[in-house]
């Protein structure tokens, strides 16, 4: 996996020399992105697209995939000390008490990989998955930790990862945008600023689109407007743009005009590619959808769809998963198990139709939270119900295809589950193996914004070899 023999210069670099003015660069980068130059890659790319599934408040690894028998045997006993000093939780208060898990774990696939019994499906295609125990990151609380995950930066402001592969690689689809959002719930606690594009082109944000009535809102022309009228006024407007954008130079003015001809050609090409009626009976059945009801189940094969037809980064927010135990909704013991009865079947599902149609080996499969949850009971103003509070310092998140190893556990945590003992990964690692993955370089991948130069990893992140196949 050697560099490439010829080295694209950047679009600063190709600025530098002079080859083109900022509108050229725009009118063939924004308008038709997927013809556009690749000029950020450096290596082979081992994965064409992303499919990134979030679940939005954080699952509690030591219930799913790391188990922890030391944890289970001082169940209800106070926290050890050692694990209190110095240290600052979201909302527990006084000396908490230890919790096991309350569901037991089997062994699953070719090396016996610990799946909680409530994900008897994901048992099934763990030799697909790299497991990896001992992520962390830097920040304890829902919205700073999603702007590091997706954004490299706790701070609002920075554009989202998946604007960053689209500005660094364009899109296969020039009728669909390369980066798709897909929300089963509500949407992330960081709001929709961890799908924008930041200070990159606007062209680049994250476009939502649902699993049921009209894709996009807005998207249809109003009544009495035919395509041939919308045709007139879209050229009206392009005449007009080009008129200030050379007035002003800014190069927004063509990014608002992409975005139009964007629309214009999603009205044909959006109803279809949402349509998941039209798959099979045996294909709506495997993943458990049900076509015009928004779910998390047609969101994973909605994902499917869009990667199929060359959307290059598709993210999914799965809400529901911040499990403090302050009530019946929020708890172990009846919010958890529904949690994970709505994520086995689609999971399983996408990976395993994703195999079948051998795009398993160039789309890679992220599953995960924000940060992990404590080992320790909640028990906030003194609830009876179960629950977990966050916890920045290990967490597990799953890995799949777009050469990841397959059926591989990477890392380890303590016996209680409460710090990483071996090979930690931080927020950046991931990043910059992700892109290293698409064929990016990630200290490479860069743009410049009030006088310096910005990239998703901010100024850490190394590519993790031992992830790799």
């Amino acid at each position: 996996m050697g560099p490439i023999d010829f080295v694209v210069p950047t679009r600063r670099e190709f600025l530098r020399n002079g080859a083109l003015g900022v509108s050229a660069i725009a009118a063939s980068s924004l308008l038709a992105p997927s013809l556009s130059p690749t000029p950020h890659r450096r290596h082979p790319a081992r994965a064409r697209s992303v499919i990134y599934l979030h679940m939005e408040g954080a699952p509690s690894p030591i219930d799913m995939f790391d188990p922890k028998p030391e944890l289970q045997k001082h169940d209800g006993m106070k926290c050890p000390d050692s694990f209190l000093s110095k240290e600052r939780f979201a909302f527990i208060k006084g000396h908490p008490k230890l919790l096991g898990s309350r569901h037991a774990f089997k062994k699953r696939g070719r090396l016996g990989l610990d799946v909680v019994e409530l994900l008897p499906c994901l048992g099934e295609v763990v030799d697909d998955l790299c497991v990896v125990k001992s992520m962390h990151t830097d920040q304890f609380n829902h919205a700073p930790a999603e702007f590091l995950m997706f954004t490299g930066s706790p701070r609002i402001g920075r554009p989202a990862m998946g604007s960053w592969v689209c500005y660094g690689l364009g899109s296969e689809n020039e009728n669909l945008p390369g980066f798709v959002v897909l929300v089963s719930g509500t949407l992330p606690s960081a709001g929709k600023s961890v799908f924008g594009s930041g200070f990159l082109p606007s062209s680049l944000q994250g476009v939502q689109l649902r699993s049921q009535g009209d894709p996009v809102l807005f998207l249809a022309d109003r009544d009495g407007t035919d395509r041939a009228g919308r045709r007139r006024i879209l050229d009206a407007a392009r005449a007009l743009g080009d008129r200030e954008h050379a007035r002003t130079g800014d190069p927004e003015v063509l990014a608002r005009l992409s975005q139009h001809e964007l629309a214009f050609r999603m009205q044909m090409s959006a109803p279809e590619a949402v349509d998941i009626a039209s798959e099979s009976p045996e294909t709506l059945a495997l993943y458990g959808a049900s076509p015009g009801v928004a779910s998390f189940a047609n969101n994973c094969l909605l994902a499917r769809r869009l990667v199929e037809r060359g959307v290059r980064f598709v993210q999914l927010y799965d809400s529901g998963w911040d499990l403090h135990g302050t009530g019946p909704s929020d708890d172990m013991m009846t919010q958890f198990p529904k949690k994970c009865r709505e994520l086995d079947r689609p999971y399983a599902a996408l990976l395993t139709d994703l195999r079948r149609r051998g795009m398993l080996d160039d789309t890679l499969v992220v599953w995960g939270g924000e940060f992990g949850r404590t080992p320790m009971n909640e028990e906030r103003d003194g609830s009876k119900f179960l629950g977990r509070d966050h916890h920045p310092h290990c967490f597990t998140m799953l890995l799949a295809g777009g050469g990841m190893k397959r059926g591989a556990v990477v890392g380890s945590t303590d016996e209680l589950g409460y710090r990483i003992e071996k090979n930690p990964i931080h927020v950046h690692d991931l990043q910059a193996t992700m892109l290293w993955l698409l064929g990016i370089d990630h200290e490479k991948l860069t743009y410049r914004f009030e006088g310096r130069d910005f990239r998703l990893t901010d100024v850490a992140g190394k590519v993790r070899g031992e992830l790799l196949a």
